[in-house]
């Protein structure tokens, strides 16, 4: 069955964050988004230049209406409109037809415009919605707003700390769990781009999508930072300011637990007249190393295939499977008496590889790359 997510946020009217760019998440991920309108906001990548809150009996009845025909699988809250809202939206979900769905909440204060979006009294409101969450996404000025991690981990509710808005060229992003602590954490070079209007929200909806489709908390996350990363490399480049990031350009990168067949490479006697013959046939070339004899192209729908000199006819081609969860799959397959020539191993272009040969003796590698296979470090 569908993945049904119920998304209660603002709408921005550029676009690029609130109920836009949360529609986009979820679709882009399989689920089917429905809404709950907070808010209409005039903005675009400059700001925000007027806030229009709804009234709460309409932010309640929108729920009511797709909940009673539709059902609810998970709930994600951004910009929540006011105080009056919080409460009564609080108070809704606890109710038995919405109760077991799955909440994230994402308390958003401030715009990348830096235009307030929630006052004082709404900020103290957010402690019912925590109560009733599975996991809060603040960054770190929200976190300091609600009063700190331990003040969040009081409510019960899991707590997943955005390190974008700290110093450094790692962004650090950490799970803690109440009483336990930290749980997991994912460490990532900075993507330097003006780019990034709708990141959390962006990934509070791609959480919210895997909660839905039945993933555990942590693998949710993991797949859903993926994405945030992946739409930030894609971004289009519109407006003059923080623009909206390329969440429909995202496509079959790693952010499933698979497998799938994403790449190919064969062997090649004549690097430049390969590169020619390919770009003929329309593919995009997007590694270029000549040196290596190795070059790497990209079909529109984000599938490579690579060519190797001196990899040999004989040796044949190497058929590349990816998931998302390699450790887990390889584990699975090993138990069930595949033989590997290499276990899961880091290697030094960014991807996580098993290898082993099929029973005609064609040579197959497992990989995990996420981003690194649509944007690996040396792509032209």
């Amino acid at each position: 069955m569908t993945a049904r997510v119920l998304i209660i946020a603002g709408s921005d009217s550029g676009g690029g964050a609130g109920i836009q760019a949360d529609i986009k998440a979820v679709t882009m991920l399989g689920g089917h988004a429905m809404t709950a309108i907070t808010a209409i906001t005039a903005q675009n990548t400059l700001g925000v230049q007027g806030v229009h809150p709804v009234p709460t009996a309409m932010v309640l009845a929108q729920i009511d209406s797709v909940a009673s025909d539709i059902g609810v699988d998970a709930v994600k809250i951004g910009m929540i409109g006011s105080a009056e809202t919080a409460a009564a939206v609080a108070e809704r979900l606890s109710q038995p037809d919405l109760a077991q769905a799955a909440l994230v909440f994402d308390p958003v204060m401030i715009a990348t415009s830096g235009s307030v979006l929630a006052d004082d009294a709404t900020i103290v409101a957010f402690k019912a919605l925590l109560d009733r969450a599975m996991v809060a996404t603040p960054n770190l000025p929200e976190l300091e707003a609600l009063g700190g991690e331990d003040a969040v981990l009081a409510h019960g509710c899991s707590l997943l700390v955005k390190g974008g808005h700290a110093e450094g060229e790692t962004v650090t992003d950490r799970l803690l769990e109440t009483g336990e602590g930290e749980v997991a954490r994912w460490e990532a070079p900075r993507i330097d781009t003006p780019h990034s209007h709708g990141t959390g929200c962006t990934l509070a909806s791609a959480i919210a999508t895997g909660l839905a489709q039945g993933m555990p908390l942590e693998p949710a996350i993991a797949r859903a930072r993926d994405f945030v990363r992946l739409s930030l490399l894609d971004a289009p480049g519109l407006g003059q300011g923080h623009g909206p990031m390329g969440q429909q350009f995202v496509r079959n990168d790693g952010l499933f637990t698979g497998p799938a067949l994403n790449q190919m490479t064969l062997p090649a006697t004549d690097y430049a007249v390969s590169i020619a013959f390919y770009k003929q046939m329309g593919l995009k070339q997007i590694v270029d190393s000549p040196d290596n004899g190795y070059a790497r192209f990209e079909a529109a729908n984000g599938v490579t295939l690579s060519i190797h000199v001196g990899d040999g006819v004989a040796g044949g081609a190497t058929a590349y499977l990816e998931s998302g969860a390699l450790d887990a799959w390889v584990a699975y397959l090993a138990r069930r008496g595949v033989r590997f020539e290499q276990m899961p191993k880091d290697e030094e272009w960014g991807w996580r590889e098993a290898r082993l040969t099929d029973p005609a003796g064609n040579r197959l590698c497992l990989y995990q790359a996420a981003e690194y296979r649509r944007y690996p470090p040396w792509r032209i």
